[in-house]
C-alpha cells in the first residue's frame, strides 16, 4: 500500500489549526495540536470588510482587480446627482483617480485599472459616449450605436477588445450588443433576452452575462462566443443590480437586491459565502480571477461608501481595523502622545469646558494606563517628539503662550533649555535628542518657523513653505512629514516632507484637515480622524507618494493623541481628544493590521 507522503509528496505533519504563512498546504493531512484529530487545510470563501471609499456612490463602474481596481462615476444622491470622481483601490484603500470628462452613472466598465474602457450610461439622458482610461486620464473614442443606460456591470474584456451587450433604452430594456476593436464599435448578433442591470464577466470571444431586470428579476445566464449569444443555466438566485466577473468558465455575482454569492463553473452557478452588506449596483473588479478575488465598491440603497473583498483561500482573513481599547484615566483633549503601540505615554492637554490645563502623564503598555509623574508645567497645543521612555514637549499654551521645554525619562519630567520663542500648535516629530518643531503660531499669529532640537539646545533650521498651525507630523528629524493644518483663509490638504535641511511637497490629504493624530514614518504614515469644523472618524495612510482610505475610527474624534512611531500597517493607539457626544474625553480605540489563519476541517474515519 502507498504512504500518504508517496501519494502526495507530503508528510504528514503536525500543525496548529490556526497556522498560517508558507507551512500551510491546501489539502495536505497533519495532526492537529489544537485536539485529537487529523484535519486538513481547505480552500474556503469568504467576505471580508475592507477601507471605505472616499465618497459614498452606486451606480458606480468597476473594472480591474482585486490589488489594482477602478470605480468611475456614478450617482451620489440622494436624488439624481451624478459625480466625474473616479477612485483607484490597491487592494488596502482608495485614492484619487483621474475624473470622467462628464458625470456619468450605470455605464459599461471593463479593462485593468491603467487601461480601462467606459461606455454609456445616463449622464443628463441616456448617452453612447465612450472613452479609456490610461491610469490618469480619460480619452475620448467612438461613441456606442446605440445610446442606453443600466450598463452598471455589462461589459467584458479589455479596452481594445471589449463587448457591451443590453442596458435600457426608451422605453424598454434593450438586447443589442456591440464589439469594439480598440478603434471603432460594431453591432453583433443580439442576447436573447433583453435586460438591464446584470453582470458579465470574461473575455470578449468567451463571455457570461447573468441576472438584472426583464421589467421584473431575471436569474437567465448567456454566454458569448464572439459570435452569439446562447442560454445557459440560470442563477439561484433572480435578481437585478448585481456585480460580479472573472471569466466564462469560473465566474462570480454577487448582491443586488439580496447579500448571496455565487460562483460559475461555465456549466453551473454554485451559492458560496454571503456579502456582510446587501447591496446593488456596487462597482466590482471584474477581470478574470474575481471569482476567487473580488472586490465591491461602494453601491445602495442606501448609498455606499464601504467596500468588501472576497477571497477563497486557505486562510481566514480579518481585515485590519479599529476597535475600542480601555480607556484613559485623564478625560483631555489636545494632549501630547508618543511612542508605540505597546508602549506610548500621552501627557498635558486641557479639559473642557474650562481652561483647565492638565500636567497629568499616563502610560500604555498594550493593554492598560498607567498614572505617572505629572508634567512640571501643565499645558496643551504644544509640540511633541521621542518615545515612551524619552518624550519631549516643547511649547505650548498655559493661558498664554510658553516656550517651556521639558524632558520626560519614562519616570519624571526635567525642564531643560526654552525654545527660542514662544509657540503653541506647532507640529512635532523626531526623537528626544533629534526633534523639530515646525510652524505653528508664534507672536504674532501663524507662522512658519522650524527648529531642531540636540538633547541640549535649539536652534533655527529653514522655514515651512507656509505659515501654517494646528497640523500634525510624524517621522524623524531627516525624514519627517507634515501635515495638513490651518493657513491663510483655512484648512489645507498640503503634506510636506522634511529632509533634514529642505522641505519638500509630498502627496496631498483626501481632504482639507487639522487636529488630527499623525502615526507612522514619512512613507508609512497613518492619519487618524481629526477636527475643526466637525470631528470626523476617517483614516488615511500615506505610502511616500500618495495618500489612500483606510480602515475608519469607530467614532469620529478630534485632537487625539497616541502613537507616532508605529507605522500605518502594524497598529495605533489613540485616546483622549474630542468626540461629538463629549468635547473632553478619555475613550481610546486600538487599531490592529490584518491578519490571516489557515483553515482546517476535521477528517471522519468512522
Amino acid at each position: 500500500m502507498s504512504t500518504y507522503q508517496e501519494i502526495k509528496g507530503l508528510k504528514v505533519k503536525f500543525l496548529s489549526s490556526s497556522t498560517s504563512g508558507d507551512r500551510v498546504q491546501e489539502g495536505e493531512i497533519f495532526y492537529n495540536s489544537g485536539g485529537p484529530n487529523i484535519s486538513s487545510h481547505i480552500s474556503v470563501g469568504a467576505w471580508s470588510a475592507s477601507a471605505n471609499m472616499t465618497t459614498a456612490r452606486y451606480g458606480n463602474s468597476g473594472s480591474g482587480t482585486q490589488t489594482a481596481a477602478l470605480s468611475s462615476g456614478g450617482n451620489i444622491g440622494p436624488s439624481d446627482t451624478r459625480t466625474t470622481a473616479v477612485e483607484e483601490y490597491n487592494g488596502i484603500g482608495f485614492s484619487a483617480g483621474g475624473a470622467l470628462p462628464t458625470a456619468t452613472r450605470s455605464a459599461a466598465a471593463a479593462g485593468t485599472q491603467t487601461a480601462t474602457i467606459f461606455a454609456g450610461g445616463y449622464d443628463t439622458a441616456n448617452t453612447a459616449e465612450s472613452y479609456t482610461y490610461d491610469g490618469s486620464s480619460w480619452t475620448g473614442i467612438p461613441a456606442l450605436n446605440t445610446a442606453r443606460r443600466s450598463l452598471d456591470q455589462h461589459a467584458a474584456g479589455t479596452s481594445t477588445a471589449a463587448i457591451v451587450a443590453g442596458g435600457y433604452v426608451e422605453p424598454a430594456q434593450s438586447n443589442t450588443s456591440e464589439e469594439y476593436n480598440g478603434s471603432s464599435w460594431s453591432e453583433g448578433n443580439n442576447l436573447n433576452t433583453a435586460r438591464s442591470q446584470a453582470a458579465a464577466g470574461g473575455i470578449q470571444t468567451a463571455s457570461f452575462l447573468a441576472g438584472g431586470t426583464t421589467g421584473s428579476a431575471s436569474n437567465a445566464t448567456e454566454e458569448y462566443n464572439g459570435t452569439s449569444w446562447t442560454n445557459a443555466n440560470n442563477l439561484n438566485t433572480a435578481r437585478s443590480g448585481l456585480s460580479g466577473g472573472g471569466a466564462q468558465t469560473a465566474g462570480i455575482v454577487f448582491g443586488g437586491s439580496t447579500n448571496r454569492t455565487e460562483q460559475y463553473d461555465g456549466t453551473t452557478w454554485t451559492e458560496t459565502a454571503d456579502m456582510a452588506t446587501a447591496r446593488g449596483n456596487a462597482a466590482p473588479a471584474n477581470q478574470p480571477g474575481a471569482n476567487t478575488a473580488a472586490v465591491a465598491m461602494g453601491g445602495g440603497a442606501p448609498i455606499k461608501s464601504d467596500t468588501e473583498e472576497f477571497n477563497v483561500s486557505v486562510f481566514t482573513r480579518t481585515a485590519g481595523a479599529f476597535a475600542s481599547a480601555t480607556a484613559s484615566n485623564t478625560e483631555r483633549y489636545l494632549a501630547h502622545g508618543v511612542g508605540t503601540t505597546t508602549a506610548c505615554v500621552v501627557y498635558g492637554g486641557v479639559h473642557n469646558p474650562g481652561a483647565n490645563y492638565k500636567n497629568e502623564t499616563e502610560e500604555w503598555n498594550g493593554s492598560a494606563w498607567a498614572e505617572q509623574n505629572n508634567l512640571g508645567t501643565a499645558r496643551f497645543f504644544g509640540m511633541y517628539a521621542g518615545t515612551q521612555t524619552a518624550a519631549l514637549l516643547g511649547g505650548g499654551y498655559t493661558g498664554t503662550s510658553v516656550s517651556n521645554t521639558e524632558e520626560y525619562d519614562g519616570s519624571s519630567w526635567s525642564e531643560v533649555n526654552n525654545m527660542p520663542a514662544v509657540n503653541r500648535l506647532q507640529a512635532g516629530f523626531g526623537i528626544q535628542t533629534a526633534a523639530v518643531s515646525a510652524a505653528g503660531q508664534g507672536s504674532p499669529g501663524k507662522w512658519s518657523n522650524v527648529y531642531h532640537y540636540d538633547g541640549t539646545n535649539w536652534t533655527s533650521a529653514t522655514s515651512y513653505p507656509t505659515a501654517v498651525e494646528q497640523m500634525a507630523g510624524c517621522g524623524t528629524q531627516t525624514a519627517g512629514l507634515v501635515s495638513g493644518g490651518t493657513a491663510e483663509p483655512g484648512l489645507v490638504s498640503t503634506q510636506n516632507e522634511y529632509d533634514g535641511s529642505s522641505w519638500t511637497a509630498g502627496g496631498a490629504l483626501l481632504t482639507n484637515l487639522s487636529f488630527q493624530a499623525n502615526n507612522g514614518t514619512q512613507t508609512s504614515c497613518q492619519i487618524i480622524g481629526g477636527g475643526t469644523p466637525s470631528y470626523h472618524a476617517n483614516v488615511s495612510n500615506y505610502d511616500g507618494t500618495s495618500v489612500s482610505t483606510a480602515p475608519s475610527l469607530s467614532t469620529a474624534k478630534g485632537y487625539g493623541r497616541g502613537t507616532t512611531t508605529s507605522g500605518a500597517v502594524t497598529g495605533a493607539i489613540i485616546t483622549s481628544g474630542s468626540i461629538p457626544s463629549e468635547p473632553s474625553s478619555n475613550t481610546s480605540e486600538e487599531f490592529t493590521a490584518e491578519t490571516l489563519a489557515a483553515t482546517a476541517k476535521t477528517i471522519d474515519f468512522d
